[in-house]
Formats: C-alpha cells, sequence, structure tokens
C-alpha cells in the first residue's frame, strides 16, 4: 500500500470515527436527531432484549480491550502496516458501535424520572459536560495520535514519531482516566433512565472498569516506575483527596 493511499485510508477511518461518536452522542441521549437510540428502537420480549444487548456490549468490550493490546498488536501488524494498525483499530470499534447502533434493543420501562426542572437541567449540563471532557481529553493526550491520523501523515512524510512520554496535562493531574470518567458522567446524566439505558450504562461502566485494568498494565510496562509513581499520586476516577506516601 502507498503511502498516500495508506494516509486517505487514515482519512476515512477517522471521519467514520468521528460521525460514529457524534452518532453516540444522540444514541445515549436519546435525542431526536437520529431514528435509532437506546430507548427507540426495535421491541423484543424483555429477556430476549437482555440478551441481545449484553452481547453487543460484549462484541465491543472484546474487540475495544482486545485489540488494544499488545500481543495482540505484534501479531497484528505483521498483516497490517504498523503506520495503519490504529487507524484499523478505530475503523473496527466504529464497526462495533454501528453494529450495537442497529440491533440495540430498548427496555422501555422506567427506572427513574426527575421531575425538577432544575434537577433534569443539571444532569443535562452533566451529561454534555461529560462528553466535553471525552472529547477534550483525547486532545490533552494527542487526539491526533489516538485515532490513527498522526502515524500515517508520519509515514507519508516519511518520518519517526517521538518516543512516546509520561506527562500529565490538565485533567491528568487530577484523576488517571478523565476520558473514562467524562464517559461514566455521560452514561448516568440522565433524567430519564429506562431500564435498557440503565443495562447499556451499566454494561460498558463494568467493562470500562475492566478495560483500565488493562490499560493500566500496558501502561506500568511501557513507563514502568514512572507509572507506577503517578498511579500512587493520583486517583482513578476520582481526585485523591490525601495522596498516598510511597517508602
Amino acid at each position: 500500500m502507498s503511502r498516500a493511499i495508506g494516509l486517505l485510508f487514515a482519512i476515512v477511518c477517522y471521519a467514520i470515527f468521528f460521525a460514529t461518536f457524534l452518532y453516540l452522542i444522540c444514541f445515549v441521549g436519546s435525542l431526536p436527531f437520529v431514528p435509532v437510540t437506546v430507548d427507540v428502537g426495535p421491541s423484543a420480549p424483555v429477556p430476549v432484549a437482555v440478551v441481545i444487548d449484553v452481547a453487543l456490549i460484549l462484541l465491543f468490550g472484546l474487540q475495544h480491550s482486545g485489540m488494544a493490546r499488545r500481543r495482540f498488536k505484534a501479531a497484528w501488524t505483521k498483516i497490517v502496516p504498523p503506520a495503519l494498525e490504529r487507524s484499523v483499530f478505530v475503523l473496527f470499534a466504529s464497526i462495533a458501535l454501528i453494529i450495537l447502533f442497529l440491533f440495540w434493543h430498548p427496555v422501555p420501562k422506567v427506572v427513574w424520572n426527575a421531575s425538577s426542572p432544575e434537577l433534569r437541567d443539571l444532569l443535562w449540563t452533566v451529561f454534555w459536560l461529560g462528553w466535553g471532557i471525552v472529547l477534550l481529553s483525547t486532545f490533552l493526550i494527542n487526539h491526533f495520535e489516538l485515532f490513527g491520523l498522526q502515524q500515517a501523515w508520519l509515514n507519508a512524510r516519511q518520518r519517526q514519531a517521538s518516543p512516546p512520554q509520561m506527562r500529565e496535562p490538565l485533567f491528568y493531574r487530577v484523576v488517571r482516566h478523565p476520558l473514562y470518567l467524562g464517559f461514566f458522567l455521560a452514561f448516568w446524566s440522565i433524567p430519564t433512565m429506562t431500564v435498557g439505558h440503565l443495562l447499556f450504562s451499566a454494561g460498558f461502566s463494568v467493562w470500562m472498569l475492566f478495560a483500565i485494568q488493562l490499560e493500566e498494565a500496558d501502561l506500568v510496562h511501557q513507563f514502568g516506575h514512572d507509572y507506577k509513581a503517578y498511579r500512587e499520586r493520583v486517583g482513578m476516577l476520582t481526585p485523591r483527596l490525601r495522596r498516598r506516601h510511597t517508602a
């Protein structure tokens, strides 16, 4: 594959990701801009819907966590050019989400409903704040590298990427995983929570907690003592009010 075609492929993968990300916001928030959301879609008996929805969450979780591991990457880059490995990952993650959008079955029974206008406004504010934290966090750690564009661009210009460095920009000084924190806020800050939405939020929350453990194992392997010290100082998803002291 030529470098120019590789760069074009990376751009297409990024465009698919960004469209999918925007749809995810509408899907989670049951916003009226899209035809299918977490609360609007094909109906099915509750047990059937739960089995299908859990399977869809597992599909995304297995794809995302599996393809992000070091051993998988080492094997995968024997088939896929290393400069496009991240773009292929982003494409597969987007496809997994699109499959979830297409086959998700809502369970409309209401678990809670915030009747107070002030409480509803507060929850929507936190919802949008969560998505803002997600997006800003990607730029703090290099948005274009995270989604594969930088690798393809450097490859097209026949340049090497700089070695990864341990950094703590803005949010990362307060929590280790602000990107996941943003997703937690967005998934749970919903004025009207249905059983289907609760299943979605709980399922993805469990996966995120599991994914964090895998990611941190990779980060310790990559940065060694620096990341271990960072982990001792900074909380995972919430600020650490009292810092730990290590010998």
